[in-house]
């Protein structure tokens, strides 16, 4: 199978693979919650404006909660006689919602490069600005440390120039320089780091790898994983002590954009089994500021996935166990490569070439990988980026789901980016929904427009509202860290499909609702990850909630990305506060 944007890149276990190791394989859940036993009276009374989430009621002044459980929500008479003297009462400084889900991140491909300084098109709206703020961080680093970048993309500017060798040496002549690609499959660097790794335009690429050369020069891109781990062999390495800072840093970072709920959608690709045991016994010493939902990868090193699945199966981990916090619920497979790097699976060619990308998988292996998830039970989260992709992966599960009966696992296909009618129909059919990434309209929809697809095939990305039209209950999700986490700007480009870089909207006829948009990143988002006791806030539901500035429900959803977060709460205790 390749590197995709899905898997773990070989990089990332050549730095993270023994601090992660070091953490073990024991499997123990802390079960925070099994001394909160819901009672008759509240714990705790919440009286404020009130967005349930639930559009059977969508306002409410007053939620009672007991055992972190919502017991009554509704006007204040409504609940008041649920409260006694050792009732707390709380009045937030907001709006209360229901505690959004993220349903597809990833914790562990995004620990090596968290601290790096970002040169994402978000951050950096020119390439001049790239260039730039290297510069500055050059200036800031002493001499002979490295200086390390993350997240540049050149498709995203005009031309998809290079960090060649001969610019990161006239803004960083002192330190040896790494910038990271955002697809994780090319790095670019200074003389200075060459020298640091031994590499000179002697040296030969190695199998696998290319050092891009100009006239026999080294230029300084460097590509694929054999070359890129030459590299980046002699950098630094973390200690599981700040790995461990690391993920609490990414959990926080979840809970301040308002989620209380996310799933990993790679558990297991660095270090196997030893990755849920951390996140485990980091959750042992404090409860986690975020619930996290793991899916676990059907690729481990040296192993088939029939020898994976045995593998955690062997550990404990097997579907819907866990505890409340910390929970394995899926199997994951990834069909295809990333549409923007060109590595995503279409029918037709990308513009200006002969191929359009291709499967990771034959027809034969990847029936054999999905099988093996489905007869341990697991629900199938299948990564499948290009319209071929869809097809591929479409046609297996169509093959496949019939002989396992009518089992509610909620199937998914992640991305599902490009996709025809007749798939979404199908897909209905199958019991397989999707989850988007809405950031590849938001920030590549122009590239897929005018450079990489072409103007008729990027009408079909991301089509939130044929998916409702279809039957489907979509999820929104930011892949993190090909994105930021930002649950409510996801849902804000569902509804105004606008580009961020010109403005214009891309394929209006499928602009999501206001309460389509919003339920892909609670109830259906809770939904694909079978937390169906989140969501909204209502009677029997567990008291996870963010308290707001605005009510997205009732407000513009061309302000949504504005909304602040003042704090998350996990069954009815703070879990984040700004």
């Amino acid at each position: 199978m390749s590197v995709s944007c899905c898997s773990a890149h070989p990089v990332n276990q050549l730095h993270l693979g023994d601090a992660l190791g070091s953490s073990g394989t024991n499997i123990d859940p802390a079960n925070h919650a099994a001394g909160a036993p819901v009672g008759a009276s509240a714990d705790t009374l919440v009286v404020g404006t009130i967005a349930t989430g639930n559009l059977a009621a969508p306002l409410a002044e007053a939620m009672a909660i007991s055992g972190g459980q919502i017991i009554g929500i509704g006007s204040l008479s409504d609940v008041e006689g649920l409260a006694n003297a050792s009732t707390q009462i709380v009045k937030p400084e907001g709006i209360v919602i229901p505690g959004l889900i993220e349903p597809h991140m990833h914790i562990w491909t995004s620990l090596m490069n968290l601290t790096w300084t970002d040169v994402s098109h978000e951050s950096c709206a020119t390439f001049d600005a790239v260039v730039a703020t290297i510069k500055e961080a050059a200036q800031k680093t002493p001499a002979g440390q490295y200086v390390l970048a993350k997240l540049f993309d050149p498709s995203l500017y005009a031309g998809e120039p290079d960090l060649t060798r001969a610019i990161l040496d006239q803004v960083a002549p002192n330190n040896p320089v790494v910038v990271m690609n955002a697809s994780m499959h090319y790095v670019y660097v200074n003389s200075a780091a060459f020298v640091a790794a031994g590499i000179d335009d002697q040296t030969k690429d190695p199998a696998g790898g290319t050092f891009g050369r100009f006239d026999g020069k080294l230029t300084g891109v460097v590509g694929e994983a054999a070359a890129m781990m030459l590299m980046l062999a002699n950098m630094p390495r973390p200690s599981a002590a700040d790995m461990a800072a690391g993920i609490t840093e990414i959990l926080n970072a979840c809970a301040s954009q308002g989620v209380t709920s996310l799933r990993e959608a790679a558990t297991g690709t660095i270090a196997g089994i030893g990755e849920l045991a951390m996140l485990h016994q980091l959750n042992g010493v404090k409860r986690l500021p975020v619930r996290v939902s793991t899916a676990q990868f059907a690729m481990m090193s040296g192993k088939t996935p029939l020898e994976v699945a045995a593998a955690w199966k062997e550990a404990g981990v097997t579907p819907f166990s866990g505890d409340e916090m910390v929970r394995a619920d899926a199997w994951k497979v990834v069909t295809d490569g990333s549409n923007q790097g060109r590595s995503g699976y279409f029918l037709q060619p990308y513009l200006g070439e002969d191929n359009g990308g291709h499967a990771n998988w034959t027809p034969e292996t990847l029936r054999s990988t999905l099988k093996a998830g489905l007869d341990d039970g697991w629900q199938l989260m299948v990564h499948t980026n290009g319209d071929a992709a869809v097809e591929f992966g479409l046609e297996a599960m169509e093959e496949l789901l019939p002989g396992y009966g009518a089992k509610d696992l909620r199937h998914r296909f992640e991305h599902a980016s490009f996709t025809t009618d007749d798939q979404l129909a199908r897909m209905a059919a199958a019991g397989i929904s999707p989850s988007f990434l809405m950031n590849h309209l938001y920030y590549w929809g122009a590239a897929f427009r005018d450079t990489i697809l072409g103007s008729a095939r990027s009408q079909r990305l991301d089509r939130v509202a044929s998916a409702y039209k279809a039957g489907l209950r979509p999820s929104l999700h930011s892949d993190y860290n090909v994105s930021r986490v930002h649950p409510l700007q996801s849902a804000r480009t569902a509804v105004l499909r606008q580009l961020q870089a010109d403005g214009s909207v891309l394929n209006p006829a499928e602009c999501a609702t206001v309460d389509q948009a919003l339920a892909a990143i609670t109830t259906n988002a809770a939904w694909q990850i079978h937390a169906d006791d989140r969501g909204s806030l209502e009677v029997g539901k567990r008291a996870d909630y963010a308290v707001v500035n605005e009510n997205p429900w009732t407000s513009d959803p061309a302000g949504w990305d504005k909304i602040t977060v003042n704090e998350t709460y996990i069954d009815g205790t703070l879990a984040f506060q700004a």
